[in-house]
């Protein structure tokens, strides 16, 4: 095998794989890591599926060759909930039923943690913005928008009382 080895950091542990030079990053968390939360909706990044975040910033995972981790900060979908403790938004979508089929759902999810942790209060002008990139053939999107403004609500209510 001619791989490179990489290592890297996947939602706070220290990960070490060796891969094909031009294999996606997704196709190695899939494949490699058994990291399946990140799907493949396209292959070319128009879809969002594929989302994950690269040193705080948010990527489709099918356009980052898995060689370019190295040394990088990864976040995943699966490092979302701590445990059997659902994050905010995972519940919030469940209540407001703003999944079907679930291959967007984890680009959604993903994309919407780095919009609140960017933007805690979002307009939805703003939240319809940043998930512009990911795409849902089973839902309308009001759904996803209702989900994730309910989310900053609660977290801003949350982020009062805990101080």
């Amino acid at each position: 095998m001619s791989g490179h080895h990489v290592t890297t950091t996947i939602n706070g542990d220290s990960v070490e794989f060796v891969c094909e030079p031009q294999e996606s990053l997704l196709d190695v968390l899939r494949n490699h890591l058994g990291l399946t939360g990140a799907k493949e909706g396209c292959g070319t990044g128009d879809c969002g599926a594929c989302s994950i975040e690269l040193d705080g910033r948010l990527v489709c995972s099918c356009l980052v060759l898995g060689a370019e981790a190295e040394g990088r900060k990864i976040r995943t979908i699966e490092g979302m909930a701590k445990g059997d403790k659902l994050h905010p938004l995972q519940k919030k979508f469940l209540e407001h039923a703003a999944l079907q089929c679930g291959i967007c759902t984890p680009g959604f999810l993903v994309a919407a943690r780095a919009l609140l942790e960017r933007t805690p209060n979002p307009t939805e002008t703003q939240v319809r913005y940043w998930l512009a990139g990911n795409l849902c053939r089973c839902t309308g999107y009001d759904k996803i928008v209702r989900a994730v403004l309910a989310t900053a609500v609660e977290m801003k209510q949350e982020k009062r009382h805990a101080a």
